[in-house]
C-alpha cells in the first residue's frame, strides 16, 4: 500500500535527526512560506471554484493565518525549542530540572472543509517548527483546494517528510489504521469520536479541534432576501 510506504518513509526520516536543526525547520518553514505566496493565484482558483469564496475573503482569513503562523516560528523557533530551567523538588534538590521540547515523530493532520487552508497547513506548519514529520489528509468535500494542497507540497517536498494524502472516506479510514505518533482533527464530535477510538488502538496521542452548528434565527421584521444571502 503506498500510503504505508511512504509512512515508513518518514519514520525511517525522522530517525536520522535531520529533523532536529532549527535550520532545517526554518529553511522549510520558509520554503513553504514562499511557496504560499508564489501560488497564490492557484490557491485563490481552487477554493473559488469549491465555495465561491472572494480573493479577498480568502486571504484575511486563510493566507493571511498561515503567514503569520510561518512568520511567528521563524522569529521565535530559537527560543520555543530551548530547554526551559523549572523548579527541583525537595527530594532531588542536588539536582536541577529542566523539560525539553522534542519533536514526536510522524504527525497526521486530518484538516476540515470550511477554512481548507487553514485548518490543514495551519497544524502543518506546527508540526514542521516542532522538527516533525508529517502527512496531511485534506477534506475531501473542498476538492479543488484539497487538490491544490496536494500541488503544492507533494510537488515541492519530499514525501518521507511532507506528503498530502488525496481521497475521502476509505482514504481517512486507511490513515487510521496506520500508528502515528500524534493525530490532530479538526471536524465534527461524531467523526472525532471514531478517530479517537481508531487512535486509542495505537495510544497515539489526539489533538481534536471540534466545531457545530451555529444556529441562526430570522425574525418576521427582517428582510428575508439579505437574511437568505
Amino acid at each position: 500500500m503506498e500510503i504505508e510506504k511512504i509512512l515508513q518513509g518518514q519514520k525511517d526520516f525522522f530517525k536520522t535527526q535531520q529533523t532536529k536543526n532549527i535550520a532545517f525547520r526554518k529553511m522549510y518553514l520558509e520554503k513553504l512560506r514562499n511557496l504560499l505566496i508564489a501560488n497564490e493565484g492557484m490557491l485563490y482558483e481552487a477554493i473559488n471554484k469549491d465555495f465561491g469564496k472572494s480573493k479577498f475573503d480568502t486571504f484575511t482569513t486563510e493566507i493571511s493565518f498561515l503567514l503569520k503562523d510561518i512568520d511567528y516560528y521563524l522569529k521565535n523557533l530559537k527560543s520555543l525549542s530551548k530547554p526551559k530551567k523549572v523548579g527541583t523538588n525537595l527530594v532531588n534538590q542536588l539536582g536541577s530540572s529542566k523539560i525539553y521540547s522534542d519533536p514526536l515523530g510522524c504527525i497526521l493532520v486530518i484538516g476540515a472543509w470550511n477554512y481548507p487552508y487553514q485548518l490543514s497547513l495551519s497544524p502543518l506548519i506546527a508540526a514542521i517548527a516542532a522538527g516533525n514529520c508529517c502527512i496531511l489528509k485534506p477534506s475531501e468535500i473542498a476538492e479543488n483546494t484539497m487538490m491544490a494542497m496536494a500541488t503544492i507540497i507533494n510537488e515541492n517536498f519530499p514525501s518521507d517528510y511532507l506528503y498530502v494524502y488525496e481521497g475521502g472516506i476509505d482514504e481517512t479510514t486507511a490513515l487510521l489504521h496506520l500508528k502515528f505518533d500524534k493525530i490532530f482533527f479538526t471536524g465534527s464530535t461524531k467523526v472525532g469520536k471514531i478517530i479517537y477510538k481508531a487512535a486509542a488502538e495505537h495510544l497515539t496521542p489526539v489533538v481534536l479541534e471540534l466545531g457545530g452548528k451555529s444556529p441562526a434565527i430570522v425574525t418576521k421584521e427582517a428582510n428575508l432576501e439579505v437574511a437568505a444571502k
